[in-house]
């Protein structure tokens, strides 16, 4: 009961907890959000909120181009 006396109407961040910037990309590769729209959510329109909220599913496609990993490294006959 305690909880719902301070819920709020907001929308939640979307951080997993797994706050690495990626460096070709500049996003998290936890939340997909860019650090400039992680360092201004807290004071971000709810509008604005959902807004990137529902970018962030396309985003997860930018990090999903592999660089190469082994066959990059090895060269082939």
């Amino acid at each position: 009961m305690m909880n719902e006396i301070w819920r709020r109407d907001e929308i939640e961040s979307p951080c997993v907890q797994i706050c690495v910037m990626h460096p070709k990309e500049g996003i998290c590769v936890g939340c997909y959000r860019s650090i400039e729209e992680i360092t201004a959510w807290s004071g971000m329109t709810p509008d604005l909120r959902s807004a990137i909220m529902a970018d962030l599913p396309a985003r997860k496609d930018q990090l999903k181009k592999r660089r190469g990993g082994r066959a990059a490294r090895v060269v082939k006959p």
